[in-house]
């Protein structure tokens, strides 16, 4: 089975094509910023060829905002979203700390695999709504 197909794997067929009616969204500003911007980063990488394994994969630990396949690589991607470049900007707030969390969860992840794929960390950065894309921006 390729490594973005999963057994877990589920689409609206599967399910009868019924969702549970939307609830009153009781997300912090904070976060509906963040969603928007996770949002954005997941359109522009779409538009790059890139293909969506999963969205806010969560471990103890750790989370990785989108995790997607650009041809044979598995890409976790850290976005970050910023109003402006002051106080250091998007890039600036990926810490060492925020690293060794993506790296621990990406190791999560990649347990499931007997051969896991080839792999790297991207970042989106928005700031003021400009869209910075570093590929293989951390290196594990």
């Amino acid at each position: 089975m390729p490594f973005w197909k999963k057994k877990t794997d589920c689409t609206p067929a599967e399910t009868g094509g019924a969702y549970s009616a939307a609830a009153p969204d009781r997300r912090t500003r904070k976060q509906q910023t963040g969603d928007a911007g996770e949002d954005a980063a997941l359109a522009y990488l779409q538009a790059h060829g890139m293909v969506l394994v999963e969205r806010n994969f969560r471990c103890p630990g750790g989370e990785i905002d989108l995790i997607l396949r650009d041809r044979d690589t598995l890409v976790f991607v850290e976005v970050r979203s910023r109003a402006s470049a002051r106080f250091g900007g998007a890039l600036a707030s990926i810490t060492p700390a925020k690293q060794r969390k993506l790296w621990h969860a990406a190791q999560v992840y990649l347990v499931q695999f007997s051969a896991p794929p080839a792999c790297r960390f991207d970042v989106i950065a928005i700031e003021a709504g400009t869209i910075h894309w570093l590929p293989d921006a951390m290196m594990a």
